[in-house]
């Protein structure tokens, strides 16, 4: 009689996109449909002494209760007396918050949340900065390089659950940041650090502790190559706040994004500059995103984007060169490639600018991503600039959707974003010819286009 080996894992394919798990590998998720998704696991069981009911959210527990009934406590948000970090955040950290930050290797994750623990604790929050990857030392190195080695930030590094949870409980921070999610684990579970099921329940007894008790919880997150949170996507649908920093970390601007928020807005973003005493708020990030006192040139146009509640301005250059190979070029930075395609095609039908054996190179100055589409019209005219040598002065601005019939569409807001370029000294705009402007745009002369042809034609009259 053979011995069967019941210690044996059972294997199953997780979706790393919903979470869901099947028995075997499929290159189509059945849930979510997402393909090349599943990944092999181990299922790991849970010692029968880790078993649990249900665990209560800060809340009455295994009780119905009607919602007139529920008791809203002290919920006014707790600032990080960061200007930038407070707007992507949507005013502040909310009481019994779970934050996930996301972001490149060597961004500023944890040189934003080391010098905010700081600052906060300065102001008397009670911090507890709980390091997984950095010894004591190595913090306090840190600290010194960002010049807040003398704070009474709490420290701990340590990477055991039950224990971080065990002097938290003793401690009652106001704010924990668990730096990274990736390092913890619990003792229960068989897996490695940063598994599926660890950082699964991992997160799970975080978002339960910090419901309970009100403790804001920070967690720092790795990303995958492709640039998402390392792990199950279902970690992004358990904590209540997801931000990403985008941006080159070679380059001294960064920005920091909301990808979700129970509480606030979405895509509000925050501008931050990295200098060598760490991360600081940049407090008119427009003005970086232009290039102030320079002569005009072919090829750069200024446009505006919303990003949440924020006008941002910023410019858009290209470049169109005779090729030199059998098939042109077509290059973009911080711009949809297929939208570059379109608009080249809209050019060539409507434009009457011929460029099909042409290269052509766009990019949004200063490593920002923009794919709002009311940069559309930005971007044809600062190709047919660059292609026809017609310089645009940097004091005009161009906004407005194309259509695929060669009309300019109107674009939301646009009386808020026209305000916010006057404000910053621009004279002439182009804009779609249905568009609602402001009541009042002193020394601002408005062009209104109803197609792309009008807007080559005006474009052709500064020649």
């Amino acid at each position: 009689m053979v011995a069967v080996n019941k210690s044996k894992k059972e294997i199953k394919y997780l979706c790393t996109d919903c979470g869901n798990t099947t028995p075997k590998w499929v290159g189509k998720c059945p849930f979510c449909g997402a393909w090349n998704t599943l990944k092999e696991h181990a299922v790991e069981p849970v010692n029968t002494g880790a078993a649990r009911g249900g665990r209560g959210l800060g809340g009455p527990v295994h009780q119905v209760v009607p919602l007139r009934d529920v008791a809203t406590e002290d919920t006014r948000r707790l600032s990080t007396a960061n200007a930038e970090f407070d707007r992507v955040l949507g005013g502040g950290l909310a009481p019994g918050s779970l934050v996930l930050i996301g972001g490149d290797p060597g961004i500023g994750k944890s040189t934003l949340v080391l010098t905010t623990l700081a600052t906060m604790t300065a102001a008397g929050v009670k911090s507890l900065y709980v390091s997984g990857e950095e010894s004591a030392c190595q913090v306090k190195l840190r600290s010194e390089r960002l010049n807040v080695s003398g704070s009474d930030m709490l420290l701990l590094c340590e990477t055991s659950l039950e224990k971080i949870i065990e002097h938290a409980k003793e401690v009652k921070p106001q704010v924990m940041v668990i730096d990274s999610i990736q390092t913890v684990y619990k003792g229960d579970l068989s897996g490695t650090p940063g598994s599926a099921s660890q950082l699964r329940e991992c997160t799970l007894d975080l978002m339960v502790f910090a419901k309970n008790t009100g403790c804001i919880t920070i967690l720092i997150g790795h990303v995958t190559k492709d640039g998402q949170i390392a792990g199950p996507r279902i970690l992004e649908h358990m904590v209540d706040t997801v931000v990403y920093f985008e941006g080159d970390r070679n380059h001294q601007y960064r920005l920091l994004r909301t990808i979700k928020n129970r509480f606030g807005a979405t895509d509000e973003i925050g501008v931050f500059e990295m200098t060598s005493h760490g991360l600081e708020s940049v407090a008119n990030p427009s003005r970086v995103f232009l290039q102030e006192n320079t002569p005009p040139t072919p090829g750069s146009v200024v446009c505006c984007t919303l990003e949440g509640s924020r006008a941002l301005l910023f410019e858009t250059q290209a470049l169109v060169n005779q090729t030199g190979f059998a098939v042109p070029q077509r290059v973009a930075a911080g711009i949809d490639p297929k939208r570059l395609t379109i608009i080249l095609a809209l050019l060539e039908k409507f434009g009457g600018v011929s460029i099909g054996a042409s290269d052509v190179f766009a990019s949004i100055a200063g490593g920002m991503k923009v794919t709002d589409a009311s940069s559309d019209l930005a971007l044809a005219l600062a190709i047919a600039s660059n292609h026809l040598g017609i310089p645009l002065s940097r004091q005009t601005i161009a906004v407005g959707e194309l259509g695929l019939s060669g009309e300019v569409r109107s674009v939301a807001l646009l009386d808020q974003r026209l305000k916010e370029a006057r404000r910053l000294g621009m004279v002439e705009a182009v804009v779609p010819a249905n568009g609602k402007l402001p009541e009042a745009l002193e020394g601002m002369k408005v062009v209104r286009v109803h197609s792309l042809s009008e807007a080559i034609s005006w474009l052709m009259d500064k020649k």
